[in-house]
């Protein structure tokens, strides 16, 4: 899926439905592999070509984001020691 800048069609629903199908799989993968992320390559590969460049990039940190959140909420989370100084 080719979205050039001049060209920034919407995805159609079916192209939609794909990328985050692609991004479900993705990140089912990478909860399941927490040790080894590089067992998903595959499956990022998947995703990266079925998504938009905006989207891949907006689906990463959105991860990351409820990741942290999770560990926050859970009690899990320890600041750095940058962090604890500041």
């Amino acid at each position: 899926m080719d979205l050039s800048p001049l060209g920034m069609a919407a995805p159609s629903m079916k192209e939609r439905q794909a990328c985050w199908g692609a991004r479900d799989e993705y990140w089912k993968c990478l909860d399941e592999n927490t040790e080894d992320a590089s067992k998903c390559k595959k499956l990022r590969s998947s995703f990266e070509s079925s998504c938009p460049q905006q989207w891949i990039k907006y689906f990463d940190k959105r991860r990351d984001y409820l990741k942290f959140k999770e560990k926050f909420e859970a009690g899990d989370f320890q600041p750095s020691k940058m962090t604890a100084k500041s």
